[in-house]
């Protein structure tokens, strides 16, 4: 069996963790390779001399039977645009703080590897958010989990966001931005901005404006079948698009459209690690007294 891992930095009260991780990957005859920038961190931990092989940026191995995150949700984003196309299995290893994304708790690290290598676990495939422009924005990684924002970004006065569905035009958006959430997504910014919760496998889209100037703009739900594109305009030339945490200044002459990824991110759940159960533990979902 072939293990691939990526992470940035853990805290040191995690060290001992990610030690018994090792050893349990060395302790059951699991190929192992970890990306360049986990390696550099472990060079400053007792992990220094660990016998994995190491990938480079662009080069994760695509006969992995399993990906491991270690990190907090923006470390398992990063390891989709290691994935790719390949649809590995992702499993999110939450050093970080919430971990929506992440729910394999550090303490739960033995059972988890018990479980992968006995196939106790349900594949959950995420639709992907792709982005395509005139220009290049984000080279061969132009897909993410979460979503795609446009904002301003050199004057606090407000930008023009025209957007077409299909080519239908649908709204020019006076506001800070406009955010493209997938259902993943969905728990993210655009929640923050009054989007809607959307479940993961509704196959749909969220529109939403960020700090509209006017009352009769609402969040949109949108087939993801759509092709939705947009034009800029504002007082400043530059503006700055997202793509999860990678981010891009263009100006007001780039064309750009986003549409769903024909492949998938496939994140591994173990018993209890359902999307409605983490909703209600990280998010306090329904959270009444009464209850």
């Amino acid at each position: 069996m072939k293990f691939a891992i990526h992470g940035r930095t853990f805290k040191k009260e995690v060290e001992p963790y990610i030690v018994q991780l090792f050893n349990l990957l060395d302790k059951h005859a699991v190929d192992c390779q970890i990306s360049a920038q986990l390696a550099e961190f472990l060079e400053t931990t007792s992990l220094k001399n660990m016998s994995c092989r190491i990938y480079g940026e662009g080069q994760a191995p695509r006969d992995a039977d399993f990906f491991i995150s270690l990190g907090g949700d923006g470390t398992l984003l990063e390891t989709v645009t290691h994935v790719g196309a390949s649809e590995t299995p992702i499993i999110g290893v939450n050093t970080g703080r919430l971990g929506f994304l992440a729910t394999t708790a550090p303490e739960q690290i033995e059972e988890m590897i018990k479980h992968l290598l006995h196939g106790y676990y349900q594949i959950d495939p995420r639709a992907l958010i792709r982005v395509e422009a005139d220009a290049d924005l984000f080279g061969n990684t132009n897909f993410g989990l979460n979503d795609f924002t446009i904002t301003k970004r050199d004057t606090a006065s407000m930008i023009t966001v025209h957007t077409y569905i299909d080519g239908e035009y649908l709204n020019s958006y006076w506001a800070d931005g406009l955010i493209v959430a997938t259902p993943t997504g969905s728990t993210g910014y655009s929640l923050s901005c009054g989007g809607p919760v959307v479940l993961p496998q509704s196959n749909n889209f969220v529109i939403s404006p960020v700090s509209p100037h006017n009352l009769t703009v609402r969040p949109l739900i949108v087939s993801d079948s759509s092709t939705i594109s947009f034009t800029i305009e504002g007082r400043s030339h530059n503006f700055l698009v997202s793509l999860d945490s990678r981010s891009k200044v263009i100006d007001g002459s780039t064309q750009i459209a986003v549409r769903k990824e024909e492949f998938k991110a496939k994140l591994v759940k173990f018993r209890e690690d359902y999307f409605l159960n983490t909703l209600r533990k990280k998010l306090n979902w329904g959270f009444d007294v009464r209850n």
